[in-house]
């Protein structure tokens, strides 16, 4: 577990192989302690191979009374033929405070990959006790249309939560951010920030590029650095 400057715990999460293949399925359980702090973040893209079966990935944390969590992967990447499940769940108890990243790339496309998988669903929830704040679903299946038409110009999707008393004020200043930015045609960044409730705060992004998608997450979470301790995004590219 690397140090840093903060109070906070840095966790990495890492795949075999450079990423999952078919059958895999990974369980992860987090807790983080009252008071405390901690982020998880991975060492690399979460590739996923193509996939007849399938593969899924779930992760629970629960975090304790004052205490804050930081999710911050990198992108998502499904191969050509691939098929992925992916679950996460947020307890928060009282007082506590949560930020998650989910980024979806359209695929390798230096080989000419766009939305080229078979299936992908995602799910991420949160519950504050025993109340759900948020219940954030995204299902992409060829099925239901060709996904490169539909997706059109954009190669990658990205959702970032907010959610905790202690974020009041990040949250209340990035909803006037984004919803007061103006939005020209053809943009190559579409972005739209909810409020749920008086609790959370979901952002959806769509972007021409995975590079624009990363570099709009990171100026709106530019408050968690002073959170963590350290950048977490400092030694990526």
């Amino acid at each position: 577990m690397p140090r840093n400057h903060g109070r906070a715990a840095w966790a990495y999460t890492s795949t075999l192989g450079g990423g999952l293949v078919d059958g895999d399925a990974i369980r992860l359980r987090v807790r983080v302690g009252a008071g405390a702090a901690a982020a998880l973040l991975s060492q690399g893209e979460n590739r996923v191979y193509r996939s007849p079966a399938g593969c899924r990935s779930e992760l629970v944390v629960d975090v304790e009374e004052g205490g804050l969590f930081a999710l911050l992967p990198d992108a998502t990447v499904c191969f050509a033929g691939a098929s992925y499940e992916q679950k996460t769940e947020l307890r928060l108890a009282p007082g506590a405070a949560a930020v998650a990243v989910d980024v979806l790339a359209a695929g390798r496309s230096a080989r000419g990959e766009r939305w080229a998988f078979r299936r992908y669903g995602g799910e991420l929830s949160v519950r504050s006790g025993d109340r759900l704040l948020v219940r954030e679903r995204l299902l992409l299946d060829p099925d239901h249309g060709p996904l490169a038409e539909r997706l059109g110009r954009f190669d990658a999707l990205c959702t970032v939560l907010l959610a905790g008393d202690a974020l009041r004020a990040e949250r209340a200043a990035l909803a006037r951010r984004i919803q007061a930015a103006p939005l020209p045609a053809r943009a190559g960044l579409v972005e739209q920030a909810n409020e749920v409730g008086d609790g959370a705060l979901v952002i959806r992004i769509a972007a021409v590029s995975l590079e624009d998608a990363l570099r709009a997450v990171r100026e709106h979470l530019r408050f968690v650095p002073d959170l963590l301790g350290d950048d977490p995004w400092a030694r990526r590219p």
